[in-house]
């Protein structure tokens, strides 16, 4: 007798969370998430001997200047 009326609310309330869903966007794009994690975007967290592809230059070897050394013992000696 009272599971009647409680099935209609449920379905009832099944709908509208549907229809707000429908209508808030959520399922606006369905096939962009899939495709999204397949982008290769970890390419700064493998180390340049790893690469198969070329490393990205520095800036400063692109404007012609070579990095100076950080210490004397890496210096070339003359």
């Amino acid at each position: 007798m009272i599971l009647v009326p409680l099935v209609l609310i449920v379905v009832a309330l099944g709908i509208f969370l549907f229809s707000w869903a429908v209508k808030s966007g959520q399922y606006d794009d369905l096939e962009g998430p899939a495709h999204r994690i397949l982008y290769d975007d970890d390419k700064d967290m493998i180390p340049d001997d790893a690469r198969t592809d070329k490393p990205t230059s520095r800036p400063e070897e692109e404007a012609g200047e070579s990095p100076e050394p950080d210490s004397d013992e890496d210096a070339p000696k003359p």
